[in-house]
This record gives C-alpha cells, sequence and structure tokens, in this order.
C-alpha cells in the first residue's frame, strides 16, 4: 500500500485513544467507608483533569486523557454504587460488612473483613464479596466450618467471630 494513503498515528496531533476501564458485572455493593474512597478518588482525579486544562498546551495530552478516562471510570462506579448500612442483616451471620474470625485446620487463626470490589486490599485482610474465600464465608454462622476452593487445594475454615466490619 501506498504510505500517501496511510495516516500516521502522530499525525493525529493527539494521543492514542486508549481503551476503557473494564467495569465489573457484579452489583457493586460499598461499605460507608467505600463509598467516601470512591467519592475521594473522584475528587482527586477531577482536580487533577482541572489542573491539567488550565495548564492547556503545557499539559500532557496522554496524561490528561489518563485522568479522563479514569474519571469515567470512577463516575460509573460511584453511579452504580450501592451501600450496605453496617448491621443490616443478621448479627449472627456472616455478610457483606462483616469482620470474621476463622481458624484454618492447623490451628491459624486469620480475620478478614468482607468488602466491596473497589475496597479489596488483601494485605490489610480485607477481601471483595465476589472472591471465593467471601463466597465460602457468606451466610456461615458462628461455629460453623466452611470449605474454602483455593488453588492450592480445599481449606476449612471454623467461624470463632462475627462482628461489625471495621471502619476501614
Amino acid at each position: 500500500m501506498n504510505r500517501a494513503f496511510v495516516k500516521d498515528p502522530d499525525e493525529t496531533g493527539g494521543p492514542e485513544a486508549l481503551p476503557e476501564r473494564p467495569q465489573s458485572p457484579h452489583t457493586n455493593y460499598v461499605t460507608p467507608a467505600g463509598m467516601r474512597q470512591l467519592q475521594t478518588r473522584l475528587d482527586e482525579l477531577m482536580a487533577c483533569r482541572d489542573r491539567l486544562l488550565e495548564a492547556g498546551k503545557l499539559a500532557s495530552p496522554e496524561e490528561l486523557a489518563l485522568v479522563q478516562r479514569d474519571l469515567r471510570y470512577y463516575e460509573e462506579r460511584l453511579g452504580r454504587a450501592v451501600p450496605v448500612a453496617p448491621g443490616s442483616g443478621s448479627p449472627d451471620r456472616v455478610r457483606f460488612g462483616t469482620t470474621v474470625d476463622v481458624c484454618d485446620e492447623s490451628g491459624v487463626l486469620d480475620t478478614v473483613t468482607i468488602v466491596g470490589e473497589d475496597e479489596a486490599d488483601a494485605a490489610r485482610g480485607r477481601i471483595s464479596w465476589v472472591s471465593p474465600l467471601a463466597k465460602a464465608l457468606l451466610n456461615a454462622e458462628l461455629g460453623d466450618v466452611v470449605r474454602w476452593r483455593r488453588p492450592a487445594g480445599p481449606q476449612a475454615l471454623e467461624i470463632v467471630a462475627i462482628r461489625e466490619g471495621d471502619s476501614g
């Protein structure tokens, strides 16, 4: 093909279009802390966009495109957010927003809080409600033994405590 008919991406003057960030197909349940976290992130992105727009031609078009894409993502996440109030549900059952102490077959204790996808942070013991561990724990009661199907093989976990979730 003759190069005269091929548009060079550098000739457009703007950055290459970024693909949209994929949205989860799951309901976007959020704790009160998760709602604040989403709103804070949206506010940060809006402030960043405003700074870039004020900078005009001095701003990086790539950075502006990235910020605008992330703004669309977080606006959608907030628009789809379903807040779940603490204490909504049985205090004797594991549910969204609760913190659960479990004991594995070796006697090792662990604590996890079941939160929304955007709030998940495994290093802090905050697991998404759609994770395999949360799915194993949801609706279990104090003293129940659940089977967590994990890649390393199934593991039995005893529910030793259930309480309202940590504030995050």
